[in-house]
């Protein structure tokens, strides 16, 4: 029984690397991913325009714009000269915020008092416009601060002193490297199983399959190795690229993490062999698989907060194996997560492997009897 079930493996790995664009299309789109989804899929606001309605010429407010023009969040001031100007600023999209130093500004600081300054944000960008809108208002926090400490005036009796754990620096690669881990390994891991099938199905190959020595428990055990060593070769990739390459730290057991992997494959397997067996041709599985990456990276907690959906949306979270796998990544990979973290995160990835892949077996057999 091994013999055979090793023959199907090495027959699977040769179908996957026999020509030169099935190999290219295991590496190379792995690389490109590794190298462009840190950069562009930032949450990350630098290099904007902020543009700057300075109706106070005093010292105060000079300091505060040279100040501004340090970070590199703005990048590029745009002095304006009316309001009217401000406002065909932010309506062109000619900038991110647009910031108004009314005239009383230093006069105001000087004696004590409070002086507010108004910001406009770009309401069609609202993420990015928060996110700068909070680089802004530390900025002139912080100015403030050292300038009431510089002349000897009084100061906030407590001053908040925040620390980020496990990402001290806000560095935005540290989170988006660990969650490509797990990105990566639920597209590969449905192609190979899912297309597996439908290819069989086309090529007229699957009957031969179904006549031959194998049962259906052995052929699809043939064909779940292949995904697990493909997903682990390219999340090793990811892993080495991630450390080497961006220095994203690596602080818990390799042992943990390959163990999740393992799981979340094989969940992941159950998944793609499902599709397969309600689609009849590999461009059927091909849109099954985009249908449910999609709520999946949605759903997962990658792209924006669980904590931030809705009651019900939670609870169907709960389903969703890419959000337990994503909290095993980072954990093992931040906050160095012992055996007991992952395996709070690894139990339901279990469940949920156990009854797709039961409820593929069984849908497999009908398929084929």
């Amino acid at each position: 029984m091994l013999h055979r079930l090793l023959a199907l493996v090495l027959k699977e790995m040769q179908v996957l690397l026999r020509d030169p664009q099935s190999r290219k299309l295991l590496i190379v789109p792995v690389i490109l991913q590794l190298a462009l989804f840190p950069h562009a899929a930032t949450l990350e606001v630098r290099n904007s325009t902020l543009a700057i309605l300075r109706q106070d010429g005093g010292a105060d407010a000079q300091e505060l714009i040279q100040r501004v023009s340090r970070t590199q969040a703005f990048t590029e001031i745009r002095m304006l000269g009316s309001l009217q100007e401000l406002t065909r600023c932010i309506q062109n999209q000619e900038a991110l915020l647009a910031m108004q130093i009314p005239q009383d500004f230093g006069r105001k600081l000087e004696r004590g008092e409070s002086s507010s300054l108004q910001v406009i944000l770009d309401g069609r960008r609202s993420n990015s416009g928060q996110i700068a809108q909070g680089y802004l208002q530390q900025i002139i926090q912080t100015f403030i601060q050292d300038r009431n400490l510089r002349l000897g005036l009084p100061t906030p009796p407590s001053r908040l002193d925040v620390r980020h754990a496990f990402n001290p620096n806000l560095i935005y690669v540290w989170s988006i490297v660990p969650g490509l881990v797990a990105i990566i390994t639920t597209t590969i891991t449905l192609v190979v199983s899912a297309l597996s099938i439908g290819r069989e199905r086309e090529q007229g190959t699957l009957e031969q399959l179904m006549v031959s020595p194998l049962t259906p428990g052995m052929i699809m055990v043939g064909k779940t190795i292949p995904a697990i060593l493909v997903s682990a070769f390219q999340a090793t990739l990811i892993l080495g690229g991630g450390v080497f390459l961006y220095g994203v730290p690596f602080q818990g057991s390799l042992f943990l993490l390959y163990l999740g992997m393992l799981v979340y494959t094989l969940t992941l397997v159950g998944f793609g062999f499902l599709i397969a067996s309600i689609c009849s041709t590999q461009q059927q599985a091909f849109l099954g698989i985009f249908s449910f990456i999609m709520p999946a990276i949605l759903l997962s907690g990658f792209a924006s907060p669980v904590d931030n959906m809705p009651g019900w949306l939670r609870a169907l979270t709960w389903f969703n194996p890419l959000r337990h796998f994503i909290i095993i990544v980072k954990g093992v990979f931040l906050k160095q997560m012992n055996a007991a973290g992952v395996f709070e995160n690894l139990w339901p990835l279990i469940l949920i492997g156990t009854v797709t892949l039961a409820a593929a077996r069984l849908m497999f057999h009908r398929k084929t009897a």
